[in-house]
This record gives C-alpha cells, sequence and structure tokens, in this order.
C-alpha cells in the first residue's frame, strides 16, 4: 500500500503546492500564523512527514531544531539541496512515520503530523503512526495532525472533473471515509477522511488536551478561480477573514485541509 503513495509522491511537485497559487497560499500562510502563536522557537521540532520541507524550513529559518523525514526519496533529496544554501543543519532521512524507532522516547517538544495520518486506510495502521508521534513525543509537548474532512471532499474532486460526480464513489467516502489507489474511480492515491468529531476524540481517548483545531485553506480551493483573481491587497483581506473565521466548527468541515493540535 504504501509503495502506491510513495509513487504518487514521486511523481507530483509537492514542492510547488503551497506556493504556485492564492488558492494553495492561504494554506501555508494561515498555518504559519497560527504556528507562530503557538510555539516557541527554543522548541524541537520533529516534521514526521515534511513534504519537500516548507513547514520545516520556515521553523528552522526561525531557529527552530528541526529533525525532517518522509517516506518517498524524493522529498529528501530536495530538501539536501536546500540545506546546501542554509547556514543551519537539519537532520533528514526516508523514514515512515508508523515506525519512528531510530527515535528515543519523548524526544520533541513538537511532532508534526501532518500527511501520514491521512494516507493511513486502516485503522490499525492510523494507531501506530498516531502511538508512535505520542511516542516520541515529550510530556507537555504538542502534536499536529493534519487531515481531510470527508463530508468536503467529495464537492471539491467532483467540481474539479466532472468524470467524479458518481453518487456511489459520494456514498464510498461518506460511509467509509476510505479511498483506494485501485478504486474504479479513484481520484488520488490510498487516502483516509476523517472529520471533526473523530479526530477531537482520537485526541481525548489518548489523553492529549486539544489546544488548536482550524481549517488551513478553508473554501478557497473550492473557488480557486475567484481567489487567484485578486491582487495582493484583496488576497490579504481574503486570508484575514479566512484566519477570523478558522476555528468555527462549521467551517471545519468545510475545509480542503484541517490541523488539530494537542498538548500531551
Amino acid at each position: 500500500m504504501k509503495n502506491y503513495i510513495v509513487e504518487s509522491y514521486e511523481n507530483s511537485r509537492e514542492e510547488d503546492r503551497l506556493t504556485t497559487n492564492n488558492a494553495r497560499k492561504i494554506e501555508f500562510i494561515t498555518t504559519t500564523r497560527i504556528f507562530d502563536e503557538l510555539f516557541d522557537n527554543k522548541m524541537k521540532v520533529l516534521d514526521c512527514a515534511a513534504g519537500t520541507g516548507v513547514y520545516a524550513f520556515y521553523l528552522a529559518d526561525k531557529g527552530y531544531e528541526v529533525t525532517a523525514t518522509d517516506i518517498t526519496p524524493r522529498h529528501i533529496d530536495i530538501m539536501n539541496q536546500k540545506l546546501l544554501d542554509k547556514k543551519y543543519n537539519m537532520n533528514t532521512s526516508v523514514l515512515d512515520a508508523a515506525n519512528m524507532s531510530i527515535f528515543e522516547n519523548e524526544s520533541f517538544d513538537i511532532v508534526l503530523n501532518m500527511g501520514p495520518f491521512y494516507h493511513l486506510i486502516s485503522e490499525s495502521e492510523r494507531h501506530k503512526c498516531f502511538t508512535e508521534s505520542l511516542r516520541v513525543l515529550k510530556e507537555g509537548g504538542i502534536l499536529v495532525t493534519s487531515y481531510i474532512p470527508r463530508y468536503y471532499v467529495f464537492q471539491y474532486v467532483a467540481i474539479s472533473d466532472i468524470k467524479y460526480l458518481d453518487m456511489d464513489l459520494a456514498k464510498q467516502i461518506l460511509n467509509t471515509g476510505v479511498l483506494k489507489h485501485d478504486d474504479k474511480k479513484c481520484f488520488w492515491t490510498d487516502t483516509y477522511y476523517s472529520s471533526m468529531d473523530e479526530m477531537e476524540e482520537l485526541y481525548k481517548r489518548n489523553g492529549m488536551q486539544v489546544i488548536e483545531h482550524f481549517a488551513q485553506d478553508g473554501m478557497s480551493p473550492l473557488l480557486r478561480e475567484k481567489v487567484d483573481s485578486f491582487n495582493d491587497v484583496e488576497f490579504e483581506v481574503w486570508c484575514n477573514y479566512h484566519y477570523s473565521i478558522c476555528r468555527e466548527k462549521s467551517v471545519l468541515g468545510a475545509s480542503n485541509h484541517v490541523i488539530i493540535a494537542g498538548r500531551k
């Protein structure tokens, strides 16, 4: 299963995902704004699915001690190339976030689990990934998990491509949250779509105090043509408005990406 996920990312340009247009940039802008409120730059960070390092480098540039791992070798190669132009060191390695045995217990103040969770289609795999993140997190540390809401995603893919406007596909996502690479109408790769209530219950069941829960990009990807047409002043207003409502419960289920953060 993980081979299909790696193949998907090896053949895409993750490095462009948060930088190419306004509808994508808002995810990074909102997330870093809240990270700046939530974190202290003396903290030791593990980004256990760093992609090509957009958040890892953001935090490292601000003085955090960052370790960045990812399951996709191409992503690690890109990060290592970027590090040649940096004056600091960052430990990087190819790693499966469901098995982080190379790290000691309670090694990090912050663990960013921003990707693995929604690519694990079985409950046992998600449990292993989540408990590994908790194991390497210090007492009092912060675990950040990204997820994709199941009540939003069908609308996005159906609007993007009419061939996915299929009630069987909609019911599959709503009833199971699971999309597999070999499904007849797979629009991505192995994926699990969750919900606000499920994620809050997961945190509480594992003894975590939920301290943040926010929509990273809201409706912007669905409205991308309009959002991408905004000039700089208009886009700033749009971003500030999104930030002002991003924690509202009604917005969490209508966002392309959501983050929940808790304290151990």
